[in-house]
């Protein structure tokens, strides 16, 4: 697979980094439209500056488009209509008719087209995701430092809609109801938001952005009807709680009301879930690369990348309405 990388800012860097060494792809280059920045990242590639999108188009077979957000639908459109494969980083497009558009075009060229939501190929979430089942809660915190990067855009579209993304593809529903609450602090859009979304099932997911935090925390609990996860993203470890087999909610409450104080692990067992470490991005582009090859479907597809936007603009929507 030829594959050419547009956009070199960090994200970008990351992904010229991991296709150099993938078996199977030949990274043939990178573009940008800062020549300086494209030159360091081709060095440190070792590929080939491409001095614009028509010689990506012309020298590359897939595309991954890590340019600001503002750009994507332009950057991705024109590499679908080329009928190139594209790799478009989160959120998909600014708006959710850009990203409908993109969809179409795919479809329209019988091209994959995935979406960056990394956190899916976190091993942690990946280790967790199989004990999720029918979900009651969900409750995800994803604070950050400030940084220059993903200031384009609101906090919802640069952090939160990484756990919407997550939160969507698990609970396997509908959202039914979305409440929201945010601020500006440092930046003219939203730096901390807080939506609480019940679907139509009655799962509730309550989620927390901030990207005014002093420390950096990435987790996401799920509390179901007979057992909790506690899945911590950025340290890549899983917590898992469950209720004892034979345990009968009828005998502990007995207990209770013949005054006795029963033990908490006669009840409950600690269920070990082993994380196998890995880097995200590169089992991402690995994902792309093979449906590209087999024609398979991304395990983000760009529908998915416009269902996370829609609940995310809505949540925008609201902001707004409240400030």
């Amino acid at each position: 697979m030829r594959v050419a990388v547009v956009g070199t800012g960090h994200l970008g860097r990351e992904h010229a980094r991991i296709y150099a060494a993938l078996p199977g792809v030949t990274l043939v280059g990178v573009h940008d439209s800062d020549p300086a920045a494209a030159a360091a990242a081709a060095e440190r590639a070792g590929c080939a500056v491409l001095p614009s999108l028509s010689a990506v188009l012309d020298a590359a077979e897939a595309v991954s488009v890590c340019v600001p957000t503002p750009a994507h639908a332009d950057v991705a459109g024109a590499c679908l209509e080329s009928g190139r494969h594209v790799l478009v980083e989160k959120p998909i497009t600014h708006d959710v008719d850009s990203g409908r558009v993109l969809c179409r075009l795919a479809a329209k060229r019988g091209v994959v087209l995935q979406v960056g939501h990394i956190e899916r190929f976190n091993p942690a979430l990946a280790a967790a995701a199989v004990h999720v089942r029918a979900p009651r809660f969900v409750e995800s915190h994803r604070l950050a430092p400030f940084g220059r990067r993903g200031a384009d855009v609101p906090v919802v579209l640069d952090l939160m809609i990484h756990d919407l993304d997550l939160v969507l593809s698990l609970v396997g529903d509908e959202v039914a109801n979305i409440d929201a609450s945010g601020v500006a602090v440092l930046t003219p859009s939203t730096d901390i938001a807080n939506a609480r979304l019940r679907f139509r099932n009655g799962c509730v997911a309550n989620l927390t952005a901030s990207r005014i935090s002093l420390e950096k925390i990435r987790k996401i609990r799920f509390f179901q009807a007979d057992s909790y996860l506690s899945v911590d993203l950025f340290a890549g470890q899983v917590a898992m709680y469950r209720k004892q087999a034979g345990f009968r909610a009828a005998d502990f409450q007995a207990a209770l009301q013949r005054g006795e104080s029963p033990d908490l692990w006669e009840a409950v067992e600690a269920v070990p879930v082993v994380v196998h470490k890995d880097e995200p991005l590169r089992l991402e582009l690995e994902s792309f690369a093979a449906c590209v090859s087999s024609g398979g479907v991304p395990a983000v597809r760009g529908e998915d990348g416009v269902r996370a936007l829609e609940v995310a603009c809505e949540i925008e929507r609201l902001l707004r309405l409240d400030s």
